[in-house]
Formats: C-alpha cells, sequence, structure tokens
C-alpha cells in the first residue's frame, strides 16, 4: 500500500527516527559542512536538515512526494527526477545521499544511474552514502518480514549492494550494519 506523503513522513519517516537511524550515522562518519549533497531519492524531504539549504539539492520521481517537500522545506530545493538524468552540471557534486531508495529500483537500471552519479560526482572527492534494507543469513525471520512488508521489489544482501558500485569502478567501504525497528536490518556503506 503506497502511503500519503503527509502519513508516510509521520510513521516512515518521523524526525525522531530519522535523526536515530539516518543523520547520526551519517554525521558520525562524514563531514557534511560546505557540501554540495544530492539527496536521491528525497521523498518527504527528511534529510535535507543534513546541510544547509543552499547546498542541498533534492530529487525523487513522486510528484506528490517533492510537492509536500516543498512545502515543508521551502527553504530547500527539491525537483521531480523524470528521465533518467539528473539534471546537474558534470562534477557539481561532492556527495550523493541514497536512503532506503535502491531496493525500490529494478537491478537492470541502477547502472543507469550509477553513471550519472559518476558524472556529477566532484572527482577527486566524490562519494556516494548509502543506506538500504539489507538481507543476511543470520536473520532469517527478518529476512521474510522484510521480503513480506516492504514494498521495494529489489532488496538485496551486502555483496548485492556493493556489486552495483563495484561493477562500474567504484571502490566500496561497509560502514555498518544495524537492526532498525526490530525487523529491518540495515547495511550502511559508501561508495567512492
Amino acid at each position: 500500500m503506497e502511503l500519503s506523503p503527509v502519513l508516510y513522513h509521520k510513521l516512515i519517516r518521523p524526525k525522531w527516527s530519522t535523526h536515530k537511524h539516518i543523520h547520526q550515522n551519517v554525521k558520525e562518519h562524514f563531514d557534511l559542512e560546505n557540501k554540495k549533497i544530492l539527496d536521491f531519492g528525497a521523498g518527504t524531504g527528511a534529510n535535507c536538515a543534513l546541510c544547509s539549504p543552499s547546498n542541498y539539492y533534492g530529487i525523487d520521481p513522486d510528484m506528490k512526494r517533492i510537492s509536500y517537500a516543498q512545502r515543508v522545506y521551502p527553504e530547500y530545493t527539491f525537483n521531480v527526477f523524470k528521465d533518467d538524468k539528473i539534471q546537474l552540471e558534470d562534477s557539481s557534486i561532492d556527495i550523493i545521499l541514497i536512503v532506503a531508495v535502491l531496493h525500490h529500483i529494478p537491478p537492470v537500471k541502477i547502472g543507469l544511474y550509477i553513471k550519472e552519479f559518476q558524472r556529477i560526482l566532484n572527482p577527486i572527492e566524490g562519494k556516494v552514502i548509502i543506506i538500504e534494507p539489507c538481507f543476511t543469513n543470520e536473520k532469517s525471520i527478518s529476512n521474510w518480514f522484510m521480503k513480506n512488508n516492504d514494498n521495494g521489489n529489489h532488496i538485496q544482501d551486502e555483496q548485492g549492494y556493493l556489486d552495483y558500485f563495484e561493477r562500474h569502478g567504484f571502490m566500496s567501504k561497509v560502514l555498518k550494519k544495524y537492526r532498525k525497528h526490530f525487523f529491518y536490518n540495515e547495511l550502511f556503506f559508501c561508495a567512492y
């Protein structure tokens, strides 16, 4: 079932959960000060608080969620992502943030997006920060729960996510694996 942007923002991305499971982890490993950030799959905009409005650009294919984000965070820039092209100049972004997005994208399309990431990333210091639900060998109940309750049809195991980037010449580093809300196994990694 697809939630309205208001319900999604309040139930799936409440401030306390977003802060605990996303923002604290990102801030622990990365300095975002004065970095140009693309929030790929920005949804309702919950992650824009990680940086200043002048350094943030959020995109999402869902026009309703983008409209909601624009109303709730009017000082930040949000746009609808369409035609598989990111409307940013080459080498213009320092960090691409991807939170709970890849598992919604068919694997055959992810290569197209990674090529776009390579185009827009700063070639010297650019990084992609990724947090995704992840299947593990040790947590069969969590795997079952995620498979049957998450509306993303492409949840991967750790190596599956890393392979997306490594096949395109990125190096990957797993930063943390953790449990979120009892049944979700999360993988936090970066590609550079």
